[in-house]
């Protein structure tokens, strides 16, 4: 808004006349908030033969909302050219131009306001007041419409798996240029215990085989094509043992054989593991050279250490590997709900908290978050997921509560600690709710968490990039607040479930795209889902141009 000063002093000796309209601008106008703070930059361009040379002048900048509150700025002040002080100075005869910035916290109550300047000269003995003068009309607060109660608190997910899977592995050892399975080989320990969970799965209908792999092999001496007969035979040995081992446990099976002629890499890693003489040098030749025969050839030139390689790398290196995986087979959904049903405390814990989400009704979730966090005290995972129903249901002073007894259990639970940032947010302590909600960076719900924080400090390109794909009415205000007007539309439509203030953002894209039919029509549907929007539509200075189109919806 201009306004413009009319001279009507036309001495010194005068008084200094009353403001009127020239030469006063705000920047911005209206004026924006962002970060909590409403900045202003003014400019006064004096005219000549305004300011008398024996004056000064007090200016203060005042934001008054419609209710009557007001704020003052910091006063800035000038003074003519026969006053001696270090103010700056305006001339009478050519007058001069002064800019200064002004900031004022900003509060709901100030959407619908007015930035006046106050003015308080003196001249000798003599202060008086010049009437007040108005420069800009209203605050531009859409960065305020970012809220944490939209926010989606951070759940601890369970980690049910319906079918888990156990591996049990042993190695059967050969002779030196053997293919005979030795029948202490088919009694280890670890072969004992493979064959034992394999029988097992005929017997429990919980459990059953998956497969059998099995890896035949030769340790690297001798020629390529003996070794290449050796891992065949010694397959082929392994793998009747194992037939026979299912036909006697009546398991049927799949038996996945593979042959590896030399076992080079297997080598090098007992090498590398070993403390044998020259051991860096074997490595170097295995680094040098690729061809199997000529690898075998360079090692045996060192004498000393090949007989150490002979006695401690290479039996073990004539084998056949075989690994059983046994599927365990886990409970459905149906059985899990019969189970909680009939005796809850005696499901798992992932099993109880997959339970819970599988429930639609989060009012039917409450007292099955209620009875784990019983059967399960030292798993914090439900009382931080009951506390986020709570707060997704306005209950804020119940979610804090319960959100704290999980700090309790788990000091670091980064689902916790972002979960009390947005506690934090909700009751506008924006620095806490930063370090509490970076505290909970491991959260999966973080980037909208924090990047609703940013917006809020009027950081918009960094709220949009940690809001990512998430689609919702905060990530349409940093974008719309960032001038992205097309992008912020594209989200809004794609929100899951879009309410008052998903239309009243729309209305707001509208407005700024000078599409008054938009406005009028999002501005209906925001205050049919949410009555409350109504008057904020009134006082919202994005609307300024619409009053009459608006007023009554």
């Amino acid at each position: 808004m201009v306004v413009l000063f009319a001279v009507v002093a036309t001495s010194c000796s005068k008084k200094m006349g009353e403001l009127s309209s020239d030469y006063v601008y705000c920047n911005p106008s209206p004026l924006v908030e962002k970060g909590g703070k409403v900045d202003a930059t003014v400019t006064v361009n004096f005219p000549a033969k305004f300011f008398p040379k024996k004056a000064t002048l007090t200016v203060t900048p005042v934001l008054v909302a419609a209710n009557g509150a007001e704020q003052k700025g910091q006063p800035v002040y000038y003074q003519g050219e026969k006053v001696k002080g270090n103010d700056p100075v305006i001339a009478y005869k050519t007058g001069g131009n002064a800019t200064f910035k002004t900031s004022f916290d900003y509060a709901p109550d100030y959407a619908k306001s007015g930035l006046y300047l106050d003015l308080k000269a003196t001249a000798g003995s003599k202060t008086y007041d010049l009437p007040r003068v108005k420069i800009a009309d209203g605050v531009v607060a859409t960065e305020s419409l970012a809220s944490a109660d939209n926010v989606t608190p951070a759940y601890g997910k369970d980690n049910f798996v319906k079918d888990t899977f156990r591996k049990y592995i042993a190695t059967m050892i050969y002779e030196y240029q053997s293919t005979n399975l030795r029948t202490s080989q088919t009694q280890t320990d670890d072969m004992k215990a493979l064959n034992k969970a394999v029988a097992a799965t005929r017997t429990d209908d919980r459990q059953e085989l998956d497969g059998i792999d099995m890896v035949s092999t030769a340790s690297p001496e001798g020629s390529y094509q003996l070794n290449e007969r050796l891992a065949a035979g010694r397959e082929k040995s392994s793998s009747n043992y194992l037939n026979s081992m299912l036909k006697k446990a009546k398991v049927s099976g799949t038996i996945t054989p593979e042959q590896i002629a030399e076992d080079w890499d297997g080598f090098r890693q007992l090498v590398s593991e070993s403390d044998i003489q020259d051991k860096q040098l074997i490595l170097d030749v295995l680094g040098r050279f690729s061809d199997p025969n000529q690898r075998e050839a360079e090692i045996r030139n060192l004498s000393a250490a090949y007989t150490e390689l002979a006695d401690k790398i290479l039996p073990q290196l004539r084998y056949s590997k075989v690994t059983a995986t046994v599927k365990n087979i886990g409970k459905t959904n149906e059985e899990i709900a019969a189970v909680w049903a009939s005796q809850p405390d005696s499901l798992t814990v992932e099993e109880a908290l997959h339970y819970a989400s599988l429930l639609d009704n989060e009012d039917a979730r409450i007292p099955v978050y209620e009875k784990i966090a019983q059967i399960y005290p030292n798993d914090p995972r439900a009382l931080n997921n009951l506390a986020g129903i709570y707060y997704k249901k306005g209950n804020y002073d119940k979610a804090a509560e319960l959100w704290k007894q999980v700090k309790s259990i788990d000091p670091t639970n980064p689902q916790a600690s972002l979960n009390q940032g947005l506690i934090a947010l909700h009751n506008g302590d924006i620095r806490n709710a930063e370090t509490l909600i970076g505290n909970g960076a491991l959260a999966s719900e973080y980037g909208e968490a924090m990047g609703t924080v940013n917006t809020l400090k009027g950081n918009y390109e960094e709220a949009i990039n940690q809001f990512g794909d998430v689609k919702t009415n905060n990530k349409a205000v940093a974008q719309i607040c960032a001038g992205k007007l097309q992008d912020a539309s594209t989200t809004l439509n794609a929100v899951a479930n879009p309410d008052g203030m998903t239309s009243y953002l729309k209305a707001i894209i509208a407005a700024r795209q000078s599409n008054s039919e938009a406005v009028v029509s999002n501005l209906k549907e925001a205050i049919k889902l949410d009555p409350s929007l109504a008057q904020k539509a009134e006082n919202d200075i994005e609307f300024a141009k619409y009053a009459s189109a608006i007023t009554g919806l």
